[in-house]
Parts: C-alpha cells; sequence; structure tokens
C-alpha cells in the first residue's frame, strides 16, 4: 500500500484558505477556523470560531454605533482595533499553524468491487500491494457454534500470521501474549447455493463431529450428542436438554480462578447475558461449572456463519447487506442494553439461520477476563479490533459498534477491511487508514464510516445505527 501524497491543486486550495483571512482584512477567520472544526471535528476549534466571530461582531456593532461620533470612546477604539487585529493577523497565524493538519491527505485502501454473486469456493484476492502466498488451507475458523468437526477439509483463505510489534501504543500483556484468531466453523456441504443466505429459506446445515475420547456423556443436566468443533477458547458441542431441546454448550479451557468468589463472578457475567432480548441472538440459557472448567449453554442454530459464507460464495449482494446491518445492529443495542459489552464482534460470531443473522458469543470475552485464572489482557480478534482496544484502553459499546463496521465491510467486499496480511501490518492500519467503503450501498456506507471514526466518542450508538439504516 503506497502512501498517500497531497496533490498539487489539494497544496494549493489549503493555502488560499490560510490567506483567506489575510485578503479579508479577518472577516472570514471565522469560517475558515470554522471549516476546521468541521473537517477536523474537533470541539476546541469550534468554541475559536465562536470566538473570532464573536470578536468581530462586536467590533462591527461597535462601527456602526460610533459612525456617526466625531471620535470613539476609548473602550469602542479597544473593541475595535483589538476585533481588527485578533481576526486578521491571528486569524492568519492559527490557520497557517492548522493548514497541514486540516488538510492531511487520507490514505484509502482500494478494493475490488462488489459481486453481487460469486461461485463455489470463492477465495478474496491478495491484500493491495502485499505479497501473500498462494492460498493455504486455514486451520479450523469462524463461529464457536457453527464448527467445523474434528478431521473436516478446510476451506481455502489466507492465514493472519504472528508478525514483530507494531508501531502503537500496547499493553505488556499484548507484547508477551500477541492477539490471534479464535475461530472454528462448520463446513460447506459442497453444493450450490442461493447468492444470499440472508433470506435463503433453508441454510446449510452444520456437520456435527463424534464426541472426542475421554470426554463426559453429561455435562450438567445435558446429554452431549456430538461435536461441533474446538477453539481457542473452549470446545463446544452439541447437546439435548432432558426434555429433548437442541442447544450449543461451550466448555471454556481456561480454569476458574483460585480465589473465593470466581465462580459467583462467572454466574453473575452469564447472568447478565442472559438478560438480552432475544433479538437476532443466540440466547443464552444457562451456565456452570463441570469440575473447574465453565461452559455456557446457549440457543442451538443451525447454520453457517458470515465468514465461511462470505469466504466460499463471495460478498454479499445490496439487499442482503441491509438486512444483515439492520439485524445485527439490533443485536448489538440489546445487547448493549443489558450492560454487556461483546468485545469480539467478527463475521465468525454472526451466524446465518434460517430466520436470519443471529449474533453469538456476546460476554464471552468478559466472563474469560473477569472469572477465569488466563487472561492476556487483550481479548478480541486483530482484523475486527477497534483502535482503543488494541491500545489497551477501556472498551465499550463503541468499540463494539467499531468492529461491527469493520464486520459489515467484509461482508460487501470478501475481505477484512484492515487487510489479513499479519498482525503489525492490521493493527497499524487499523489506526491510520480510512477503508474504501465504496462497495457499500450509499446510505449504509454513511453510516459504516461514521462508525469507523478512530475516536468513539464520535461513534454512534447501536440504536442509533439501527435508526440511521431504516431512514
Amino acid at each position: 500500500m503506497q502512501p498517500a501524497r497531497p496533490s498539487q491543486s489539494n497544496v494549493a486550495i489549503s493555502i488560499l484558505w490560510a490567506l483567506a483571512p489575510l485578503f479579508t482584512c479577518g472577516l472570514a477567520t471565522p469560517f475558515t477556523i470554522g471549516y476546521a472544526a468541521y473537517r477536523r471535528r474537533a470541539p476546541m476549534l469550534a468554541v475559536a470560531a465562536m470566538f473570532y466571530f464573536l470578536g468581530l461582531f462586536l467590533m462591527v456593532l461597535v462601527i456602526v454605533a460610533f459612525d456617526s461620533s466625531p471620535e470613539y470612546p476609548g473602550w469602542a477604539a479597544v473593541i475595535v482595533v483589538g476585533g481588527l487585529f485578533t481576526n486578521w493577523i491571528g486569524g492568519v497565524i492559527h490557520s497557517l499553524a492548522i493548514r497541514s493538519a486540516v488538510f492531511a491527505p487520507r490514505a484509502l485502501v482500494p478494493y475490488p468491487a462488489p459481486h453481487a454473486y460469486a461461485p463455489s469456493g470463492y477465495t478474496p484476492a491478495p491484500y493491495p500491494g502485499t505479497p501473500v502466498p498462494p492460498a493455504t488451507p486455514l486451520p479450523p475458523v469462524p463461529s464457536p457454534y457453527g464448527l467445523r468437526p474434528p478431521g473436516a477439509p478446510p476451506t481455502p483463505g489466507s492465514r493472519l500470521r504472528h508478525a514483530p510489534q507494531p508501531p502503537y501504543p500496547v499493553t505488556p500483556a499484548m507484547a508477551t501474549n500477541p492477539p490471534v484468531r479464535d475461530h472454528v466453523t462448520a463446513p460447506g456441504d459442497g453444493s450450490h447455493r442461493a447468492p444470499s443466505p440472508l433470506h435463503a429459506s433453508t441454510p446449510p446445515v452444520q456437520a456435527v463431529g463424534p464426541i472426542p475420547a475421554g470426554e463426559p456423556e453429561h455435562i450438567g443436566r445435558y446429554r452431549l450428542v456430538g461435536s461441533l468443533g474446538q477453539g481457542g477458547q473452549g470446545s463446544v458441542y452439541l447437546g439435548e436438554t432432558p426434555e429433548g431441546t437442541r442447544v450449543a454448550i461451550k466448555v471454556l479451557h481456561a480454569r476458574l480462578a483460585a480465589e473465593a468468589g470466581a465462580r459467583q463472578r462467572f454466574l453473575r457475567e452469564v447472568e447478565a447475558a442472559r438478560r438480552v432480548a432475544p433479538f437476532s441472538t443466540a440466547r443464552v440459557i444457562d451456565a456452570g461449572v463441570a469440575g473447574e472448567r465453565p461452559f455456557i449453554v446457549s440457543e442451538y442454530v443451525e447454520g453457517s456463519s458470515l465468514e465461511q459464507l462470505v469466504r466460499e460464495q463471495g460478498p454479499r449482494g445490496h439487499d442482503g447487506l441491509v438486512r444483515l446491518a439492520l439485524g445485527t445492529a439490533g443485536a448489538l443495542a440489546a445487547i448493549h442494553k443489558a450492560g454487556i459489552v461483546h468485545r469480539d464482534f467478527k463475521p465468525s460470531n454472526v451466524l446465518i439461520g434460517a430466520d436470519g443473522p443471529r449474533v453469538v458469543d456476546f460476554g464471552i470475552a468478559r466472563v474469560l477476563d473477569n472469572a477465569t485464572a488466563t487472561s492476556s489482557g487483550v481479548l478480541g480478534t486483530p482484523a475486527y479490533m477497534s483502535p482503543e482496544q488494541v491500545a489497551g484502553e477501556r472498551v465499550g459499546p463503541e468499540s463494539d459498534v467499531f468492529s461491527w463496521a469493520a464486520t459489515m465491510v467484509f461482508a460487501a467486499t470478501g475481505r477484512p477491511a484492515f487487510g489479513e496480511d499479519n498482525i503489525a501490518a492490521v493493527l497499524n492500519r487499523i489506526f491510520t487508514v480510512q477503508p474504501d467503503l465504496s462497495a457499500l450501498p450509499g446510505s449504509l456506507a454513511k453510516v459504516v464510516g461514521t462508525c469507523l471514526d478512530k475516536r468513539p466518542e464520535n461513534r454512534p450508538s447501536a440504536s442509533d445505527v439501527m435508526l440511521a439504516i431504516v431512514h
């Protein structure tokens, strides 16, 4: 990827903009600084623009009031002279000082044109400007609820590899434990499928493998029927309740911390997840502890993950994208209303069932972080992490909104918004690159662009995203 360079015309425009206060005797200063505040989304520049406008207004008011007087009173002369030089000289200096920041070029990542349909076995092109070896089989990838059983054939794609630390703020935990993907997914059945499974009548059925040797037949009151796969967080099984209802049971690898109260904290976190409204989510049903290993029981969703469908069939069509965006934004709104931050929203955590998209694994990252003995300090999938999550700062609902937007870019283009060549490059782009959103429908591109703002305070809430999509 070549760094963005300012064009000659852009440089000329920026110079004319900065000198506008000089040519207008300060009359243009409130407008030039106001434009800078709008372009940079900077509150302090907005305050400065109001200050310049107030000085200009008082100067004009005094001039008009004493226009017929032979001389100005001392205080009036101070207002006129002060307003003139503040807006004239001060405006020129201020504009020149911030010119390069206001007109800084933005690097854009080019993407191929969106596909309305791609045949089975679709493989996205390599990341622009980055040499990528021929596609190699992925290890078990995507959703913990739509999983690839042991021994099933993998899907083609590129690997996200470890690399030296990137040039951005990192936590000590990240320095020793760089974040990695935690995916597993169900295999495709190899049959021809409709262009957009988001409105297909019958989604692909995930394969169920045998239960590994040594595993118990029951976990709590649930009978294990088969294995749905394994990931970095734990093993997922297809289970049945005593009444015969199918459920997904995720047994976490991490053991509960030894200190008193760890079990209670774990159960409280899961109880919060159970309060999430069942709108486009896989409902959390139960939780418990088997020995020292915690497990979570959720609604079983028959369907493949968004990650697998896009990698096998290509990007989603415009209608499917809007339905996907609306359903998943609604799911995040319900999750946030329950006081939960997902922390790991990504294509593999979106399942496409017969009734539309379902968001899964909400609250799991918080459970691992607070209730278990092993925590890396950074939880999430690199390609979909927000800037504040990468930097180890406080993670709130705004982080989920950023991850949601990156997931929508993947669904529209067939590739992660910030690439997938190596961790260092991916995380660096999260801080410095604004992805190309031309593959998204116009109305959706606007809201996704706002959600990808590097500053969390500038992103809308998930509820506002829903309203923006339907209006």
